[in-house]
């Protein structure tokens, strides 16, 4: 796990590396019901003179205890992360200068193992001591996770990811340990008990970034991922408004309108009853002036002009202080100044009325002309003179209305001056009543110092042992006020010494655990060397015995040390000595992670054969794990989409082809089965399976009968489907009947099993439901699971034509011995290479096939025969082809190099060319089907006709 710990400005972040890191406000939660952990922090970070705190959103991952922090809420890409798994708190003691009831008081430090510190500030104490108590809760439970089981290693290390599907309720590696009962309760006293604010939580995603000391929020150090989130920002709002169609009520610019805008214009003036400006008698007028098209780097907005003309008078009439003591002259003065520049200003304002005017009524003028051009040329070739009459005649009636509407306007617009008028007045009389107050205030002073003076005289003696009185009550009150004071301090240091005595509990048993795991680990080595030198020893007294055969009847001792090697190698794992269990290494446990038997029972050589593929795939699994370059590349990618969706992508392809992690398969799966159905989800209603459901039980279904005879037939390999009581049994029912009663045509088809157990170890019934309509009525060609097979013999056919494409030496190699391989890929078409290929590559071959499509099969089908090419064409006879042909997929382990033949040699592999192959081969085929029947329906009638033939009856006759 790399160390986090970010300094500095923005530490290591997953954005600037490899992949981007981990996802902001929607991130996967440890529970289904859990509050997830986030919300507004100021992270310390930069140097020299731009070194201060800066506002980031924090969110807390609990897949990896890594806490990811963001510019904003918004953002797609993180700009950094602290692994609190190793890390240590603290309080942040504030810096020389400051003071600790400052801006620092509610700062703590998160400290790495590197040695690197980060300073983190909450808005307030409370929000500071909830994040301090939520990361130590959190980083316990992880770590106690790890503690408590035993993984195998390609399993994450938190399963509670794990929420669907079959697989995610069976993991039999984990040995849940007991917890340290005294260190729990020791945890649950010195537990500080605080509630967060509104700037912690989801909810804080929607509440403004707290005020920064800092005004300079940019990370100089991730600046790529700052550019990257902006662009991702810009390509989210990037719409703009339209303009008007005449001018702009910013820039009073006249434009020419088409005769497309003037109907649009017509239109929405009819219908929205827009204010035509302009008085009755100027509709036929014509100015002589040229309304020439402005640059628009010239133009300068009216709204600018008034606000400079504002602020021009503005700065020359600023209020004016009244100070005691002025003359009633200076007063008279400044009345005098700001009477003139008020007059000024009303004059100004009657000007620019005016040019308004003079511009609407231009406006006005150009409009009439151009719409009575417009009727002249548009409306008057064929039209009769009444209706031309008549439609000047509503003219003009809207004209007249637009007057009245304008007077209307006109004396709503002088009742508004004078309500501005007797506003102006109330603040003159408000200033004259706030004068008075003052002159009140002044004599009441004055008042009250005669008042003291006179009390002083004559009472000096009462008042020089009131003086120390008072003196005696002032120092009680100082002392109180030191009391509370140390109070709250005490108060606060418990706080702060419950907190770290936690904390020290806490990393206490962290490291005591950490060396009991050292302890198991060195004893598991201790015993994985020990059993590696007894192999060594027998495999090289069994080199030297063959080295020196022994001729004799005899027998020899190297054949008792390969009969002790098998014995060895097949004997079951016992407890006989449970106290070397827990260190004895399991490299081949009884099922593997999906559920599927590692080893058969019955068949001795076929049980080491199996073992012995099963320690190839262990070894493969364990060199792929040290190469975590993948699993970085998953986490990074998941993390990009907490504050996003997913999409699809370039990444998200290649990641898919690269393989699932077991941890992120559930997820992945259900988000590309609704990707593929969303269409037919949306236009049905809800609990649409569950309607199905109950309808196929309640109703006679022909399809149930089948379905029961095949259920135990399905996976008898798979612990989940392997008696009738298991779990996998009931839900695969239910699917399978869901879907004969939604698709009638086909009902129930011998595959459609095998799809949907598959799909049920990793999805609940109604996902793995709508991933079976995925692949029959999305992916697969029609008349794929019908009756006659239709699409599937099609596919073989394009099949042939890609092999002697691709793989030509091959394809010539089968046609010399005719082989027709098609019988053993016709099943890997059906079922997707379910039973055709070793778990690990299956998965990763359905990965794939439920991102891109069917044409994934055609990918590894030819990748098989690619990968064991050379070993086909060394075969020269047609059984010994045809027999290495029925097993050969099962001896392909590498996954990795499969995926590198499917994706990258075997290119290009257009989509277009199997569709056209597709469709030209399904005509032929049909027609093919069409004699057929026509030579079937000769033979019914020649039956009929001819006594001899009579008795004679077809298969489907029979069956029948």
């Amino acid at each position: 796990m790399p160390a986090a710990g970010s300094e500095g400005e923005e530490g290591s972040a997953g954005a600037g590396g490899e992949g981007a890191g981990p996802c902001g406000p929607s991130g996967e939660q440890a529970g289904p019901g859990a509050p997830k952990l986030c919300g507004y922090l100021q992270k310390l970070s930069g140097k020299g003179p731009l070194r201060g705190f800066r506002s980031r959103w924090f969110v807390f991952d609990p897949r990896r205890c890594y806490l990811y922090y963001f510019k904003g809420p918004q953002e797609a890409l993180p700009l950094g992360h602290l692994d609190i798994a190793s890390a240590c708190f603290s309080y942040h003691q504030p810096e020389a200068g400051a003071t600790a009831a400052g801006d620092e008081a509610a700062a703590f430090e998160v400290h790495s193992p590197s040695g690197a510190v980060a300073v983190l500030k909450a808005a307030t104490r409370q929000d500071m001591t909830y994040w301090l108590q939520e990361l130590q809760q959190k980083r316990w439970e992880y770590c106690n996770n790890l503690d408590a089981a035993k993984r195998d290693s390609r399993m994450s290390p938190t399963p509670s990811d794990l929420s669907k599907g079959l697989v995610a309720k069976d993991n039999p590696d984990l040995s849940i340990l007991s917890q340290n009962a005294s260190a729990e309760r020791a945890r649950n006293i010195l537990a500080v008990e605080t509630s967060p604010t509104d700037l912690v939580g989801e909810q804080a995603a929607s509440q403004p970034a707290p005020v920064q000391p800092s005004a300079i929020n940019f990370s100089l150090k991730q600046w790529s991922t700052e550019i990257k989130n902006s662009m991702s920002s810009l390509r989210k709002g990037n719409n703009e408004n339209r303009r008007s169609i005449f001018y702009t009520t910013e820039e009073w610019e006249m434009l020419d309108p088409t005769p497309k805008d003037l109907e649009d214009s017509m239109a929405l003036e009819e219908k929205r009853k827009h204010l035509a400006e302009g008085s009755k008698g100027l509709t036929s007028s014509a100015f002589p002036f040229d309304f020439g098209r402005i640059p628009h780097k010239t133009r300068r907005p009216l709204k600018d002009m008034i606000a400079s003309s504002k602020n021009r008078n503005s700065s020359d009439s600023s209020p004016t202080e009244w100070y005691a003591g002025n003359g009633n002259k200076l007063v008279s003065e400044l009345q005098l100044k700001y009477q003139s520049q008020q007059e000024e200003l009303e004059k100004l304002k009657k000007d620019l009325l005016s040019q308004k005017e003079l511009v609407r009524l231009l406006q006005q003028t150009v409009r009439s002309s151009q719409y009575d051009k417009y009727f002249a040329s548009r409306l008057c070739e064929g039209v009769p003179k009444d209706k031309l009459e008549l439609l000047h005649q509503k003219d003009d009636q809207i004209l007249g209305l637009n007057n009245e509407l304008e007077k209307l306007n006109l004396e709503k617009d002088n009742l508004q001056q004078e309500v501005k008028n007797l506003k102006c007045k109330v603040g003159e009389l408000n200033e004259q009543l706030g004068m008075l107050m003052e002159t009140i205030q002044a004599k009441d002073e004055v008042i009250m110092k005669l008042s003291r003076q006179l009390s002083e005289c004559e009472d000096n003696t009462s008042s020089q042992s009131g003086a120390v009185n008072t003196s005696m009550a002032t120092c009680t009150n100082k002392e109180l006020q030191e009391l509370d004071r140390l109070k709250d301090n005490l108060q606060g240091y418990k706080t702060q010494n419950k907190f770290l005595n936690k904390e020290i509990l806490e990393l206490s048993a962290l490291r005591r655990n950490a060396e009991a795991r050292e302890r198991e680990w060195q004893a598991k080595y201790t015993s994985l060397e020990a059993k590696l030198c007894q192999i060594e020893s027998k495999y090289l007294i069994l080199l030297q015995e063959m080295k020196n055969p022994v001729c004799s009847e005899e027998q020899s001792p190297a054949r008792e040390v390969i009969t002790q090697l098998l014995e060895d190698a097949l004997k079951a794992e016992t407890s006989e000595q449970p106290e070397q269990a827990f260190f004895k290494p399991h490299l081949v446990s009884e099922y593997d992670i999906y559920g599927f038997q590692t080893v058969p029972e019955d068949d001795d050589e076929e049980k080491l054969v199996a073992k012995s593929r099963a320690l190839d795939l262990r070894s493969l699994s364990l060199s792929e794990n040290r190469e975590i370059s993948t699993g970085v590349k998953w986490e990074n990618y998941l993390a990009s989409t907490m504050n996003r969706e997913m999409m699809r992508c370039v990444e998200l392809k290649n990641l898919i082809r690269s393989g699932i992690p077991h941890e992120h398969r559930s997820k992945i799966w259900k988000w590309c089965v609704n990707l593929h159905v969303k269409k037919f989800k949306d236009s049905t209603i809800p609990g649409y399976f569950q309607t199905l459901l109950h309808n196929a039980l309640e109703k006679q279904n022909p399809a149930s009968k089948q379905i029961e005879l095949d259920l135990l037939r399905t996976l008898p390999n798979n612990k989940h489907y392997s008696s009738p009581t298991s779990e996998g049994i009931q839900k695969l029912r239910n699917v399978l009947l869901a879907f004969s009663w939604r698709n009638p045509d086909i009902g129930y088809c011998q595959g459609l099993n095998r799809l949907v157990a598959i799909a049920l170890l990793y999805l609940e019934q109604e996902d793995a439901f709508w991933c079976l309509v995925t692949i029959v009525e999305v992916f697969m060609p029609r008349d794929y699971y019908t009756k006659t097979l239709l699409g599937s013999q099609v596919d073989q056919r394009v099949f042939k034509d890609l092999m002697s494409e691709k793989l030509p030496r091959l394809h010539a190699h089968f046609e010399q011995y005719k082989v027709d391989y098609t019988l053993i890929t016709f099943n890997w078409f059906l079922v997707v290479f379910v039973d055709s290929v070793v778990s690990d590559i299956l998965f990763k071959i359905w990965d794939s096939f439920l991102y891109e499509g069917p044409k994934v099969i055609f990918r590894f089908a030819l990748a098989l025969f690619k990968y064991k090419e050379e070993e086909i064409l060394k075969l020269q006879d047609s059984m010994s082809i045809f027999k290495y042909l029925r097993y050969f997929t099962r001896t392909i382990l590498d996954a990795r190099k499969l995926t590198g033949i499917a994706f990258g040699d075997l290119n290009p592999f257009p989509l277009r060319q199997i569709r056209n192959r597709r469709t030209y081969h399904l005509e032929k085929v049909r027609l093919e089907l069409t004699e057929l029947e026509a030579i079937r329906e000769d033979f019914l009638r020649e039956r009929e006709t001819c006594v001899e033939k009579r008795d004679l009856i077809s298969d489907d006759e029979e069956d029948s």
